[in-house]
């Protein structure tokens, strides 16, 4: 936890760290806390709660933290690889 002024400062203290596997939101303002999930580079940003998960949802992080994704949809990429097959009859 760190103490800050305002949210400006706030993300710029979150996004400083070399690291960004997830960042947690207390507010009333809802607005905010969206607008701020939006500016933090962080792969999970839990608002008004904290170390919440769901195995639908995808988990990785950003920077030192990122490795690509975990469950979700988003984990088959990895596995897959596309191809594109042209045929004339």
């Amino acid at each position: 936890m760190q103490t800050f002024e305002g949210e400006a400062e706030a993300v710029a203290l979150g996004n400083r760290s070399m690291y960004g596997l997830a960042a947690g939101i207390w507010t009333k303002d809802i607005q905010k806390a969206h607008r701020t999930a939006r500016a933090l580079k962080a792969g999970t940003v839990w608002i008004n709660t904290y170390n919440f998960y769901d195995a639908a949802a995808p988990f990785g992080g950003y920077k030192a933290s990122g490795f690509g994704r975990d469950l979700g949809a988003e984990a088959l990429e990895g596995f897959l690889e596309t191809k594109t097959v042209w045929v004339a009859l």
